[in-house]
């Protein structure tokens, strides 16, 4: 059995935390508690282009705020 988390040709959600992290994933799986979609349902590639311009800043958002002196 392939695995759904990487198919090529298969269709995907690109989900966001409240940690601002991005995750692609299935649309034939439900969203996990604590995500929320932002683009998709889209290709793989379309998924991976989308994360790679939007997702710049890998540290969490709980992170960002510690080091900014915003908490």
């Amino acid at each position: 059995m392939a695995n759904i988390f990487e198919d090529k040709n298969g269709r995907y959600f690109v989900l966001v935390n409240e940690e601002g992290q991005h995750s692609m994933w299935p649309t034939v799986v439900d969203v996990p508690a604590g995500w929320s979609i932002i683009f998709g349902d889209a290709t793989r590639d379309d998924c991976l282009k989308y994360i790679e311009s939007n997702w710049t800043d890998l540290r969490p958002r709980s992170l960002v705020n510690l080091m900014n002196g915003s908490v």
